[in-house]
């Protein structure tokens, strides 16, 4: 299972914004990092140049491809199926990203990044209807119900994701939540309203139909 394993703080310096890859407590204590070098990672250029269409459009596609961390193969696999499923194209993209159930469970809360949420399903710590699930990518729908298993819920990750979930109460408005009985289900499909990353998705769309 590919993915990318280097320092997370790099990739949010190279796209100058919070892609949310790490917990925001740790975030706090490098802040440093992202305020006080405002630069992408690597010598500082001589002279800043001029961005191209292309640098432009390279740079939503990157922005997009880090905050849910897929690599660029499986990224172009969403693209072509969003661009023959009904619908714009671009939205059909950020819906099939925030479907995946390492997204979902970040979203719930059970988890403080989606790198985390990532770990937790592929060392079987989450069902799916019941059934255990073990693939990151692993589409969910509506009436989906997600759980944590039984042997993982006292687990210290997800008592303190729980608590730190209630305090900021960030769960996504199209998934309901039962903290109590460590589940959650799939109320609705998201929409592009749920996006919080700010993302020009039809210059990603733009730049595969080149």
């Amino acid at each position: 299972m590919a993915r990318y394993r280097g320092p997370v703080v790099k990739l949010m310096r190279r796209e100058g914004l919070n892609l949310f890859l790490k917990n925001s407590h740790t975030l706090h204590k490098e802040k440093s990092s992202l305020e006080k070098r405002k630069y992408p990672p690597g010598l500082p250029p001589k002279k800043k140049g001029k961005i191209t269409e292309y640098g432009a459009q390279l740079r939503e596609k990157q922005k997009v491809k880090r905050a849910y961390g897929v690599l660029e193969k499986q990224f172009r696999r969403y693209f072509e199926e969003a661009s023959h499923t009904a619908g714009i194209p671009g939205e059909n993209l950020l819906q099939f990203l925030e479907r995946r159930l390492d997204n979902v469970l970040y979203r719930m809360g059970y988890a403080v990044t989606r790198r985390q949420a990532r770990n937790f399903v592929a060392h079987r710590h989450v069902m799916v209807n019941g059934i255990r699930v073990d693939i990151p990518s692993y589409r969910v729908n509506i009436g989906d119900k997600v759980e944590i298993r039984e042997k993982f819920q006292k687990s210290t990750f997800i008592e303190e994701n729980i608590r730190l979930a209630q305090a900021i109460n960030r769960t996504a408005s199209w998934v309901s939540v039962d903290y109590a009985q460590f589940s959650g289900e799939i109320l609705s499909l998201p929409t592009r309203d749920h996006i919080d990353i700010p993302v020009k998705e039809q210059v990603i769309v733009e730049l595969y139909s080149k």
